[in-house]
């Protein structure tokens, strides 16, 4: 009995021993800039994630001081008519949410985050450099003249789409390991870092709309009232000390070691399962193949799940031949947390898809809101005229307002009405952004249906008599649905892709609003070819023989109907199952109702 109860001690001893250890130490694979364990005390959370924020401010500031004015730029200076700058527009806020795909998997699979991070962030800025250069040096200026050219020069428009798309690169791998490299200072199995983590997505966003204010206002009045070189110089400037502050935080940081390609073990998951596709699954899912958790490469073991039955197979153990033969082959047998892993992408692709409605309304606001902002009365007190981009800077007065209230108010009130840990689940929070998206477009075909109105009584003058301050509500409202809809987005490809795909996770959300922009490019062609043959163009050569109050009703009701189908497969969705066990052998069987994971 003494024998029994002095190992029993023992056991408690080290049990403490081990808690203790983990209270100084992060045992969640990452590691500190020397490659050691990181201490919990002088590394990751706040501390290094400000460093993370600050370069993000930077890159928001110089985006969107680029972006919000770029479809003025391409009519007034590059002389491109409405429809075909609008389309110009698309395609280059279409690739520049699209290249995070390349850029995430490049950072998951092989360059890391923090070095994908400093080399994009380089990239961006010699993109900025040759903007600016591109407005500054003689021979490549648009016209000599200060003033705006009739024509510019042939050799500025390819200089300029060059520079512009040199930041489209630069932001595929900044935007998507920049993200999760910030996400990553915070750890999973420690509940105070875990609730952290849900925080750092709402004030990662905050300080982009930091970023975004100050380009919409200040970038944009400098543009408009200096010079569009001034407003480069600035925006490159920033950028290039942000870069040194990012990497003045070093030592701060925790890093992911790669893993190699995460597509391979997916692609291991199929051919395994076919090549089993004839074998009867067990009626026990424990009995399927898994290895204890102190031999993965990740701490996080994911339990089974009953949807894609036929994938499991890949995690039968062939009792016919040698397991050991087996288990080292990749091709021939998968553990349960890489077919989950495979499942977790699948179960994705309804998501992404419902999500796509949401993007092109989204997308509106860097063309034809711009566009609309430009015919109003932007004059405020002693003549003092608001640019026609600066009043974007309400939709992020309308997401940080959203952001605050939701993080201090709604979770924490939400937390003990619901019991769940983040409040509501994160696609319900991605659905309520949705329902304000359509509410946007519905108030934006109404203020452009009297903006037309107003044209129409007084021809000579136009909408110059209509203030500006017309539009704040839809864009305030806007601003409100990103504060659901895009925070949650972040959220959700973050936490419920593999571990090892973070960044491409974050490269998943940034390209649902790249894939909008080009599918609201094919989308005004088609309205305006059949629109034409009907009668008259919804898109005319200017906004005031332009419909757009006709097309703003057509985006509110497709992102109505598709609502109704994001819901059906929301409900249906089965949220990530992380087996938080500290040893496993094999998988536990899941009933697979988990609506809510814990992380």
């Amino acid at each position: 009995m003494d024998k029994i109860n002095v190992e029993m001690e023992q056991i408690t001893r080290a049990e403490e021993s081990v808690e203790i250890d983990e209270q100084k130490l992060v045992y969640d694979s990452s590691v500190d800039h020397k490659g050691r364990v990181p201490l919990r005390i002088s590394t990751g959370e706040w501390k290094a994630s400000l460093f993370i924020i600050a370069i993000e401010f930077s890159e928001r500031l110089s985006y969107f001081g680029i972006a919000t004015s770029l479809i003025i730029y391409l009519t007034k200076v590059i002389h491109q008519d409405l429809k075909t700058a609008a389309k110009s527009v698309n395609y280059w806020v279409g690739v520049t949410t699209l290249m995070p795909l390349l850029g995430g998997f490049l950072a998951d699979a092989y360059l890391g985050r923090f070095s994908t991070v400093l080399l994009s962030s380089t990239v961006y800025f010699l993109g900025l450099l040759l903007l600016t250069m591109s407005r500054v040096v003689p021979s490549l200026k648009p016209c000599d003249s200060n003033q705006l050219c009739d024509e510019p020069r042939k050799i500025h428009e390819p200089i300029f789409f060059l520079a512009i798309y040199l930041i489209s690169i630069g932001t595929g791998g900044h935007k998507p390991s920049l993200e999760s490299f910030g996400a990553d200072q915070f750890d999973d199995e420690n509940p105070e870092e875990r609730r952290k983590k849900m925080s750092f997505f709402n004030w990662w966003n905050f300080g982009l709309c930091c970023g975004l204010f100050l380009g919409v206002t200040l970038i944009v009045y400098v543009q408009e009232h200096v010079s569009w070189a001034m407003a480069d110089l600035i925006l490159t400037v920033v950028m290039a000390s942000s870069i040194a502050i990012f990497y003045a935080g070093r030592p701060f940081y925790r890093y992911r070691k790669t893993t190699g390609s995460p597509l391979t073990p997916m692609l291991n998951v199929i051919v395994a399962a076919i090549r089993k596709r004839n074998l009867q699954l067990p009626l026990n899912p424990s009995h399927l193949y898994e290895v204890p958790k102190s031999g993965t490469t990740q701490r996080r073991l994911l339990g089974h799940t009953k949807k894609l039955k036929f994938l499991d197979k890949a995690a039968i153990v062939d009792g016919t031949r040698d397991s050991i033969e087996q288990q080292q082959n990749p091709w021939k047998l998968a553990t349960v947390t890489k077919v989950e892993e495979l499942k977790l992408i699948i179960n994705m692709i309804p998501i992404w898809l419902t999500t796509l409605p949401f993007g092109v309304c989204v997308s509106q606001a860097a063309t034809f809101f711009v566009k609309q902002r430009v015919t109003t009365n932007r004059k405020i007190i002693h003549n003092f005229e608001i640019p026609p981009a600066s009043i974007y800077a309400l939709t992020a007065v309308g997401m940080i307002i959203s952001v605050i209230i939701y993080d201090k108010i709604l979770v924490p009130f939400l937390r003990r009405a619901t019991g769940n840990e983040r409040g509501i689940n994160i696609l319900q929070r991605i659905g309520i952004g949705m329902i304000f998206s359509i509410s946007t477009m519905v108030v934006a075909a109404l203020v452009e249906r009297k903006r037309l109105n107003v044209v129409r009584k007084n021809p000579v003058e136009g909408s110059a008599s209509m203030s500006v301050f017309w539009l704040a509500p839809q864009f305030i409202i806007l601003g409100i649905a990103d504060g659901f809809s895009l925070v949650g987005l972040q959220e959700y490809f973050y936490d419920q892709v593999p571990d090892s795909m973070r960044s491409l996770g974050i490269a998943l959300y940034l390209s649902v609003i790249g894939a909008a922009n080009f599918i609201s490019s094919i989308l005004i062609t088609i309205v305006d070819h059949i629109t034409e043959k009907t009668g008259k163009s919804w898109f005319g050569k200017d906004l005031n023989s332009s419909r757009l109050d006709y097309f703003y009703w057509l985006l509110a009701t497709i992102t109505a109907v598709n609502l109704c189908v994001y819901v059906f497969v929301a409900r249906s969705y089965t949220y990530k199952n992380v087996d938080n066990r500290t040893t496993m052998v094999v998988a536990d069987c899941d009933d697979g109702d988990n609506r809510e994971a814990l992380v």
